[in-house]
């Protein structure tokens, strides 16, 4: 007898009541998703992530108390097995790389569709990044080494990228200039379970979580510029 998939549970935080109603009404009726908590400021999130202990948080990156960024940097740092999705009204946000850096796992502009929230909180919660491939790397490139960005935690901290083969070397370029990983398969002559396994070893070898930190650790490395996508030295 095959037993019921466990419901994803996800927390919601976002600052507007109809925001966040809007929000669980999409997700609640799915039977995959249970809507176990809403928060409206990131320390009401932090305190009822530790309570009800989500399997994803839908966060807002602008709220009061505690912002969506530091909120995301507690709650990754101290419940590392929860995921973060990070909300912001615009898709070009310094913030959002903020949010990213403190280990949200994929950012939607509020905005989006009922289907693609569903997909993107599916996703997180498997561990894989929930943005396309090359705005991430455009709202990087675009705002990881500006001067002037928003009070954030420190940069993603990384291995020594010296520890990655040639190879490993040549798919994490490719990855950070923002091709997916089928795009990756034929600009290498390789298959895409192969692609699959070098990002695998990447982000051991760098100890990021996932495809989000490891492109910013290819912009702050030097590995690649700002709107450029050649390699860097």
């Amino acid at each position: 007898m095959t037993g019921t998939p466990e419901r994803i549970r996800v927390l919601i935080a976002d600052d507007q009541p109809l925001v966040r109603r809007g929000l669980a009404l999409i997700l609640a009726p799915d039977p995959a998703f249970e809507v176990v908590a809403e928060a409206d400021d990131g320390q009401q999130a932090v305190d009822l992530a530790h309570r009800h202990r989500p399997h994803v948080v839908v966060m807002d990156i602008r709220m009061p108390v505690l912002d969506g960024v530091q909120a995301t940097e507690r709650i990754t740092r101290e419940l590392p097995a929860c995921r973060v999705l990070a909300l912001s009204t615009f898709d070009m946000d310094e913030y959002v790389v903020a949010a990213l850096r403190a280990g949200a796992s994929g950012f939607l502009p509020k905005d989006v569709s009922p289907e693609e929230l569903s997909a993107a909180v599916r996703t997180v919660h498997t561990g894989e990044a929930a943005v396309a491939p090359r705005l991430l790397t455009r709202l990087i490139s675009t705002y990881v080494t500006t001067p002037h960005r928003p009070q954030s935690p420190p940069s993603v901290p990384v291995s020594d990228p010296g520890e990655l083969t040639p190879r490993e070397i040549e798919v994490w370029h490719l990855l950070a200039t923002g091709l997916d990983n089928a795009e990756i398969a034929s600009a290498m002559g390789i298959s895409v379970s192969t692609v699959k396994n070098y990002i695998t070893s990447i982000f051991a070898k760098l100890s990021v979580r996932d495809r989000a930190q490891a492109v910013i650790a290819a912009y702050e490395s030097g590995l690649v510029e700002a709107r450029s996508t050649n390699p860097a030295g």
